[in-house]
């Protein structure tokens, strides 16, 4: 998979994918990730790339120029209707839908080039979302500074997907939100802390029953934290 990042601050990503999950997938070749200055596809000696709304209002609007243009030398098209069929572009905004697990897993499953609109401001000129834009996403309900950490957000939780990206071909279907559910509770050594014991059915050996355990607990936690999940 290919991740473009169109940001102002492409400094932001510097160390940000030399860790963990994501740097051992960009060794082994199963992800390339790049972040893009905005200002390299500006005309002017100013390098501008935000202007005043119309209609008046606080802030500044990131300009459609730029990013038309930036869209247009990383995908070959500022068109979405010629976009490659595996290609996704997707702008970062409070607006947009909020991302899932089952939306990381169809970007992992169904694109092989992600490339990343970090809003900033007051917002983006609308239409690029009209004509550039296949994806309208939010990380949640709250407003950031700027898209960039979403990027981070929506980055790893699509690199982790990718075939051999993790150690156990099974970590990802047995996680949070897998089955609608959150996972189930984690034990290690010792088997006694503090006076707090682990559950004795994980200490059996029994796997039937440890399983079942396991979804019941998970079912629980979800019950207790996330009842929206089970309705």
């Amino acid at each position: 998979m290919r991740i473009d990042i169109i940001t102002i601050f492409p400094d932001f990503f510097r160390e940000a994918f030399e860790y963990g999950i994501i740097r051992r997938a960009r060794i082994a070749g199963l992800v390339e990730i790049k972040a893009h200055d905005l200002r390299a596809w500006t005309n002017d000696k100013h390098h501008v790339v935000d202007d005043r709304p119309f209609g008046g209002g606080d802030g500044m609007v990131l300009k459609p120029e730029p990013i038309f243009a930036a869209v247009e030398g990383l995908t070959g098209t500022s068109t979405k209707q010629d976009y490659d069929a595996r290609t996704r572009v997707v702008l970062l905004s409070p607006q947009g839908k909020v991302l899932t697990q089952a939306l990381a897993e169809d970007f992992a499953k169904d694109a092989n080039h992600l490339l990343l609109i970090c809003g900033r401001y007051e917002g983006v000129d609308e239409r690029v979302a009209e004509a550039l834009v296949t994806d309208e996403i939010s990380i949640g309900d709250y407003v950031l500074s700027g898209g960039e950490p979403a990027a981070i957000v929506l980055t790893d939780a699509v690199t982790r997907l990718l075939p051999g990206a993790l150690g156990s071909e099974t970590s990802a279907l047995n996680e949070s939100f897998a089955e609608r559910l959150l996972d189930c509770p984690h034990y290690t050594r010792p088997p006694e802390f503090r006076g707090m014991r682990v559950p004795d059915v994980l200490l059996g050996g029994n796997h039937a029953e440890i399983a079942r355990w396991r979804r019941e607990a998970a079912i629980e936690k979800t019950k207790r934290n996330r009842p929206d999940l089970l309705e």
